[in-house]
């Protein structure tokens, strides 16, 4: 369920945007990508300051929700699967609840016990070999986010068979930029961009400014963007394609967006681009409207009152398709 990074871009120059305040640009490699954060102050050790504990911040949520990290949370609660109920801490009970109701939502298409399949897949990319469908089934009946039992009382999780995995990949990097802008401004920095490599939440324009610029790139391309630019404020967006990662059998390109309903990559050829309030929301939206028609994903977006952008290569045509209230975002 993972997706490709750095395919949104945005202006990183450290200019002056009124007679004190200015732009301080930070970047450190977080969860697998450079992780930029954008900090306007008049006061450039204060930015410094709240810079580095926003990057601790991150560590600290990176160690609860990685699947990388052996010693994470997360990964002992996928230890821990058919060995009955496991406690939560009160961050990751939140993005489990968060992403129950992804599930819910996408009609099932976003779904955070994906793990098994996402495991598999990811070294079968890496192997280049593409697995047999027995293979594929096996896996995919470890899968299935309904079967997950929850105490709410102690904030406690039964993933009931041996072998279930979470995977958190959809949803976590907009979970962790929206909770450094949350925490920048409970510390009095009212204008701020944090980027979680490609998963991006902001607070207010800079002064003099009429929003932060962002760009969208085109489908199957890393760097080539439309000419097109958004400009946002107090918004989070989060895009969805399959540039980087992919794998070819007979002649069919499989994303590494996978359906969790079937087992395999789709085959879209599509990048998806989502406005939402906030970034958790923004996040888990790119990843199922990159997995459920086009129809089916407009619909979902209208009932979490964000906005959609896609475009599509259908017969070697770019295509685009976008919510009604989208085009209210692009720059002037």
């Amino acid at each position: 369920m993972r997706r490709n990074y750095i395919i949104i871009v945005f202006c990183l120059s450290v200019t002056t945007v009124c007679s004190q305040a200015r732009k301080f640009h930070f970047v450190q490699n977080k969860m697998g990508s450079p992780f930029n954060l954008i900090i306007a102050s008049e006061d450039s050790t204060k930015a410094a300051i709240l810079a580095q504990a926003s990057f601790l911040l991150i560590d600290s949520f990176s160690h609860i929700f990685s699947d990388y990290d052996s010693t994470s949370e997360l990964s002992k609660l996928s230890l821990q699967a058919g060995n009955g109920f496991q406690s939560c801490s009160p961050a990751m009970w939140d993005i489990l609840m968060q992403s129950k109701f992804a599930f819910e939502k996408s009609v099932h298409a976003f779904d955070i016990s994906i793990g098994p399949l996402s495991s598999m897949w990811r070294i079968m990319r890496k192997k280049q070999v593409f697995p047999d469908s027995l293979r594929v089934k096996m896996a995919l009946g470890l899968v299935g986010l309904s079967n997950i039992q929850w105490n709410v009382l102690q904030h406690q999780i039964l993933l009931p068979q041996n072998g279930m995995k979470l995977d958190l990949g959809g949803i976590a990097k907009g979970y962790i930029g929206q909770k450094v802008i949350d925490f920048l401004k409970q510390n009095g920095i009212g204008s701020a961009l944090a980027d979680a490599g490609g998963d991006i939440s902001m607070s207010n324009a800079t002064p003099g400014t009429d929003g932060w610029i962002v760009g969208v790139n085109l489908p199957e391309t890393t760097d080539d963007l439309l000419k097109k630019k958004l400009s946002l404020a107090n918004y989070s967006v989060a895009t969805s394609g399959d540039a980087y990662q992919f794998i070819e059998h007979n002649g069919r390109k499989y994303s590494h967006i996978i359906d969790p309903r079937t087992g395999y990559g789709v085959e879209f050829q599509r990048n998806v681009t989502i406005i939402a309030q906030e970034g958790t929301v923004a996040d888990w939206l790119a990843t199922a409207c990159s997995i459920v028609s086009i129809k089916e994903a407009k619909k979902i977006c209208r009932k979490q009152k964000a906005e959609l952008f896609i475009s599509s290569i259908e017969k070697g045509k770019m295509v685009v398709y976008q919510t009604r209230g989208f085009k209210q975002y692009w720059k002037k």
